[in-house]
């Protein structure tokens, strides 16, 4: 019986060892096999079992294109029935199907070694069938150049040395326990599907994550002058070591970037760059440069692939998900973009612990959004863990942002643009007709964050939802209560309610000239409206705090 190994955690999954000759795969193959009581199978015993000659004879017989073929129906073969230890032939890590196979069903481990304690291993060994075509130092150098970016798509790199075999098992194993496999969260839409991956410590790993989805090795990373300081080397490293060339475009921090103008010398210095349709935008940031990045991906050579890499908690569970970019207009907040969806989404949750404390109260808002609207469960689950969450419990920030992103892929794949007339994509507004128009008339600036504006919002909605009696009074309070926990406001600081009505007026969601709101029916059950009358938001406004 064949067992579907995909979903399985890391306890329950093949180990398959990669590497070049000489880096013991074998040796320590047997060990880790014996220690985790494990069945241990070598590829290459498997590959000369089944063909029944060696593989120097398969070389030389058949040559190494028929030897490829047949290491890769093994290793399928292999990893297709129960959990074992595998030790790979050195070029099987080449293959893309074979790699994608192992990504599928097992854990990889690189077992990095040194070139000079491999040529000590390989020397006099006559029946490596490649060390035979010349000086074995000069063919070991050039396949370790070759082959150490793909070995670096591996889920663990171990690096060996000249300890016995026993000490590197035992390093192994220790990187078996500490790995935790990288939630992920598939987007399905109608015509494509990406993966969400969420995990600590990811951005040093970037390269090998991103690199199987890729159309060519060839990155241009936008980011802003903040996050480059930050965390641009480490995406950088990680890109080279698993052999992705690189550019890097760095913008102004800020929403001030998210401009016509921003956006053109983007745009221009993706063309001085002379990228193709194959070269990946890579979003590296928060909320504006995932924006910025994507519009511009979007509309450089009729559309380029792009990766989002956000770097806020607002990012990572809201704006990097589901594919609407877009600039800033003097009319209003986000009213020129496109819908791009990503290829994928990297959010690495340990980079938020560099964020200053007001900007993960920010991001929480999103947060709590999505239970508002179709998840009382969740809703009741963040009441009890935003301590954890604001204090960076890695475990209950993950999963917050897993949920969330979960949350908002489930709706993104059912109203892709955002077309149903009712409910659909639309219920992820919760909130944000109230939010925008607090953004603007504060001037988009530091003094009101988006996920501040957003947490206001939600309080400022759910009022509207109470006096217009959908949904019981006490709800308004208990959101309020909750967000005020969080350190986020929850009134309005005195600014003019015409103001805020008119510029509800300018923005996008207006149907038919009507303001169109999401409203709820209570915690879970948020609904489209378009049925609210302009004097039930006036008093909504003037109830908290608008003059």
């Amino acid at each position: 019986m064949r067992l579907n190994t995909q979903n399985l955690p890391p306890s329950e999954r093949s180990i398959v060892l990669v590497g070049l000759m000489g880096a013991g795969k074998t040796a320590i193959g047997k060990r880790l096999a014996a220690q985790l009581g494990l069945p241990f199978f070598d590829a290459d015993h498997e590959i000369e079992r089944a063909a029944g000659i060696t593989i120097a004879e398969i070389f030389a017989k058949h040559g190494e294109a028929h030897f490829r073929a047949g290491e890769k129906r093994v290793i399928q073969r292999l990893l297709a029935d129960g959990r074992i230890v595998l030790a790979t032939g050195g070029g099987a890590f080449m293959d893309p199907e074979t790699r994608a196979t192992v990504r599928q069903r097992a854990i990889s481990v690189w077992l990095r070694c040194p070139l000079h304690i491999l040529m000590q291993r390989v020397h006099g060994r006559t029946h490596r069938p490649l060390l035979n075509a010349g000086d074995p130092a000069q063919i070991l150098q050039r396949l370790s150049h070759e082959r150490s970016p793909f070995y670096a798509q591996a889920d663990i790199i171990v690096t060996g040395s000249e300890d016995p075999p026993h000490v590197t098992t035992s390093n192994v194993i220790t990187a078996l326990n500490n790995y935790i496999a990288p939630r992920r969260v598939s987007v399905q839409l109608s015509q494509s599907h990406y993966d969400v991956v969420i995990g600590s410590q990811l951005l040093a790993r970037a390269g090998a994550l991103i690199a199987p989805v890729l159309p060519q090795p060839r990155c241009v990373i936008v980011t802003d002058t903040t996050v480059a300081a930050l965390h641009l080397a480490a995406l950088q490293n990680s890109l080279t070591e698993t052999g992705v060339s690189h550019d890097s475009i760095i913008v102004p921090p800020g929403e001030a970037s998210k401009s016509l103008h921003a956006w053109a010398d983007v745009v221009d210095q993706l063309l001085v760059r002379k990228v193709d349709r194959h070269t990946t935008i890579i979003a590296l940031g928060g909320g504006v440069v995932g924006d910025l990045a994507g519009f511009a991906a979007a509309a450089t050579l009729r559309g380029l692939p792009f990766i989002q890499i956000p770097t806020t908690l607002l990012a990572q569970v809201d704006s990097s998900v589901g594919g609407k970019t877009g600039i800033n207009s003097p009319h209003g907040k986000n009213l020129i973009g496109a819908f791009h969806q990503p290829i994928m989404v990297l959010a690495d949750t340990s980079i938020l612990a560099t964020l200053p404390p007001r900007e993960r109260r920010s991001g929480y808002a999103e947060i709590v959004k999505a239970g508002l609207i179709a998840d009382a469960a969740f809703y009741e689950w963040c009441e009890s863990h935003v301590p954890a969450m604001l204090d960076e419990d890695s475990h209950a920030l993950a999963e917050a942002v897993e949920r969330a992103v979960r949350f908002k892929a489930q709706v993104v794949g059912d109203d892709e643009r955002e077309t149903k007339p009712n409910n659909g994509r639309a219920l992820l507004n919760l909130g944000h007709t109230f939010a925008h128009a607090l953004e603007a008339e504060t001037g988009y600036g530091p003094g009101l964050l988006h996920g501040e504006a957003v947490a206001a919002g939600l309080v400022l909605a759910t009022h509207l939802s109470a006096a217009l009696g959908h949904c019981p009074q006490e709800d308004t309070s208990r959101i309020a209560a909750h967000l005020r926990s969080a350190g986020l406001p929850t009134q309005i600081a005195g600014l003019p309610a015409a103001h805020l009505l008119a510029h509800m007026k300018q923005d996008k969601k207006m149907l038919g000239g009507r303001l169109h709101f999401v409203l709820t029916r209570g915690i879970g059950q948020a609904f489209t409206s378009s049925e609210v009358p302009e004097e039930a938001v006036r008093a909504t406004l003037l109830a908290n705090g608008a003059l």
